[in-house]
């Protein structure tokens, strides 16, 4: 009988010890080693870029899913779970989330308001653009991610941010960002190299949505467009008519047009100005799995070989 009290005080003790183990873990916010970091992040570009610098040791879930428009989107209930439990929120900022105020409402369901909430900015030390819109100036252009160098802050950023949530395996983080970051500027490099190869007065780049005023900065075009930010989009009559004007003034030889945007407005531009429509550009979303551009990387590939080819034909 002693021996069997004896046996019960140790299994009680032991067990004891296990659960206040496990306490002290979850109230210093450090994890199992084989305990993934639950991050979200707000669209499919963010999401491939901390995957990048998170490895193996996180688990990402998108909020608007592959092809959406992240400028308005309508949180589902796995979201709302997803985004409760999550360990880091990761989003672009830049008004890129704020059509009917979504994100923040997001973030006040799911308790995530607040100052020291674990919600980073990946646009954070980016330099901001802005739209010229009537009625809209002054506000900020999100499309920030287009300059492959902001690419490479949005990556700094997710790996400050991912240090701060899980410190343990900041080494991991560390060098995972400094292994993708070099590829961004060996990319940025080869953009910069392609680019110069188009005479200047022929780098006029002409799409639906104004989304590339971030590239055309870093890579010397004039960037041109229907309509300057998504709303309906499809071009007004005045819209179409401007943008017409401008390419046969300019004697413009192709049309870019946006893998998520609806043909219908460049399609007409490209009737009524007998200008190809030279391709398919990425903007605010990656390609589907397997398909070319469903990564960062392979999606700035993939304008920058469309551009150029397009431009120079």
């Amino acid at each position: 009988m002693l021996k069997k009290n004896w046996i019960l005080s140790v299994l009680v003790f032991s067990t004891l010890l296990f659960l206040a183990a496990c306490g002290d873990n979850e109230a210093s916010g450090t994890k199992d080693e084989d305990e993934k970091v639950q991050v979200v992040t707000t669209y499919s570009i963010i999401y491939d870029i901390v995957k990048n610098v998170g490895g193996d040791k996180v688990d990402i879930h998108s909020l608007a899913p592959i092809g959406s428009n992240p400028h308005e989107y309508d949180p589902l209930p796995e979201d709302v779970k997803k985004t409760t439990d999550a360990d880091a929120v990761f989003y672009n900022g830049l008004n890129l989330e704020a059509g009917n105020s979504w994100f923040n409402k997001l973030m006040e369901t799911t308790g995530k308001a607040g100052d020291d909430a674990p919600v980073f900015l990946m646009s954070e030390n980016v330099e901001a653009m802005y739209l010229t819109t009537e009625g809209k100036e002054g506000e900020e252009d999100p499309h920030a991610w287009l300059d492959i160098q902001n690419g490479i802050q949005y990556a700094e950023n997710a790996r400050d941010g991912l240090i701060k949530v899980d410190p343990e395996n900041k080494e991991v983080y560390e060098r995972n960002a400094e292994e993708y970051i070099a590829e961004l500027q060996d990319l940025h490099d080869e953009a910069v190299a392609q680019f110069e190869e188009i005479p200047e007065e022929e780098r006029v780049l002409v799409t639906s949505e104004g989304a590339f005023k971030y590239f055309s900065e870093a890579y010397n075009f004039q960037a041109e467009y229907i309509w300057e930010i998504n709303q309906e989009n499809q071009g007004t009559p005045d819209q179409i008519t401007r943008i017409v004007d401008l390419i046969n003034e300019r004697q413009i030889t192709g049309l870019f047009l946006e893998t998520s945007i609806d043909a219908r407005s460049m399609e007409a531009v490209s009737s009524e100005t007998d200008v190809p429509i030279r391709g398919k550009v990425f903007t605010d979303s990656l390609a589907e799995p397997g398909e070319d551009g469903d990564s960062y990387i392979s999606m700035m590939e993939w304008n920058i070989k469309t551009i150029k080819e397009g431009l120079t034909q």
